[in-house]
């Protein structure tokens, strides 16, 4: 794994393009992965191209940037159940979280970017989890994101280091 490659995990929304920012700045090489999984506010993905364009362009970043890779994970959308992938009025669930929390999302957002991260020979993965403005989603917990971390380590054989910046 290339120490100085990095996978941004990027929608095109402001925070992983403020995560890509933060990569550019440390990563000689830097890709993206986006995930369309059936959200029903798909403007970020269609934005993700002139971000790419504009960023790819400025100066001391022109070169660094590499593919840009968008995966289907509709299995979240035939899962259901959310306002994110529903059409449905945003409210609070009975166990105390939003219904717009897609179980499981970043868990299956990691996994899937570290095996393209490991045929890419990219080290780090870069995503916009936060654990202080995650709205109770458990899977934005530093401790979720860092036991995953070890998982795919363990589970792919490779030393993966995921960056929250956020």
């Amino acid at each position: 794994m290339n120490d100085r490659h990095a996978l941004v995990l990027f929608s095109g929304g402001q925070d992983s393009t403020t995560c890509l920012a933060w990569a550019l700045d440390r990563f000689a090489h830097v890709e993206t992965v986006g995930f369309a999984y059936g959200q029903r506010h798909a403007v970020e993905l269609e934005a993700r191209p002139g971000i790419l364009e504009r960023l790819g362009n400025m100066p001391g970043w022109a070169g660094r940037l590499g593919a840009d890779h968008l995966l289907s994970l509709d299995v979240l959308k035939e899962i259901g159940g959310t306002a994110l992938t529903e059409d449905r009025t945003i409210e609070m669930s009975k166990n105390g979280l939003p219904n717009t929390f897609v179980p499981g999302r970043n868990i299956l957002f990691l996994a899937t970017a570290a095996a393209l991260a490991y045929r890419r020979d990219c080290r780090h993965l870069v995503g916009g989890m936060c654990e202080t403005d995650f709205s109770g989603y458990p899977d934005c917990r530093n401790d979720t994101v860092q036991a995953t971390a070890r998982a795919l380590t363990l589970g792919m054989d490779a030393n993966f280091i995921v960056h929250t910046p956020l």
